[in-house]
């Protein structure tokens, strides 16, 4: 169960993937200008410390190189080239294309796998140079770095990603203070969770979120999402 009635908001998931090389600034310029209500991107950092917009942990599946991101300083991991021949994108360059937009941004953190020292503070440091029309929302699938980010600004938007099934999603969100849970699917719940769920790309499936009206979902298509969404729960 979400919070309300309230219409469901549809993120393009990494961009627009379905027709642009995923988290691509050509991607997100797509979004921006062609009215997606919302983008999700992950987060690293490169060897010396830059947060840059990818993925994965290596750069092998989404670029021309082979290795890891965290092996990369910026200026080497710049040199490579995306599926559109685009570099990779930097954080900053996303915030600057964000920037004063009416969108809401879904940050994750990628730190599953390799906790990068410090990408917490420099990530939220970073965004605090930035106006932003709609609050960030902050995610990851790693429990310790968004404790770690409430330690630092208690005062942001933390959901918990995850793809396991969890049982009181409701207690999880209240005993950790985070704002909600994006769940691999809808959680059930009796108590009112704000959920976001990823990646819904099946007609069918989002069909059942919308009618549910979720918090939002995350997809590779989003003009197709937007389009099915309004037929269930209209444009108002």
């Amino acid at each position: 169960m979400n919070s309300s009635k309230s219409k469901t908001i549809v993120f393009g998931h990494r961009g627009y993937p379905a027709k642009f090389a995923e988290n691509s600034m050509e991607g997100f310029r797509n979004a921006v200008v062609n009215g997606a209500e919302g983008v999700e991107f992950d987060v690293h950092l490169t060897k010396d410390g830059i947060p840059v917009v990818m993925h994965d942990e290596r750069v092998d599946r989404t670029t021309d190189g082979t290795g890891y991101i965290k092996d990369f300083t910026l200026k080497r991991l710049r040199q490579l080239h995306l599926s559109n021949g685009e570099p990779v994108p930097t954080l900053q360059e996303l915030f600057e294309l964000l920037e004063n937009r009416d969108i809401q941004i879904n940050l994750e953190f990628k730190t599953g796998i390799i906790h990068y020292h410090g990408i917490e503070n420099t990530v939220l440091s970073l965004a605090q140079l930035y106006h932003f029309i709609h609050p960030i929302i902050y995610s990851s699938f790693d429990y310790v770095t968004l404790k770690n980010c409430q330690e630092i600004d208690p005062n942001q938007i933390y959901c918990y990603l995850t793809d396991e099934e969890v049982v009181n999603s409701a207690k999880l969100v209240k005993d950790n203070h985070f704002a909600g849970i994006h769940p691999g699917k809808l959680l059930p719940t009796r108590e009112s969770v704000t959920e976001r769920i990823w990646t819904v790309d099946d007609p069918q499936i989002a069909k059942k979120y919308f009618q549910e009206h979720v918090a939002g979902i995350f997809t590779n298509n989003y003009p197709l999402m937007i389009k099915l969404r309004d037929q269930i729960q209209g444009k108002g």
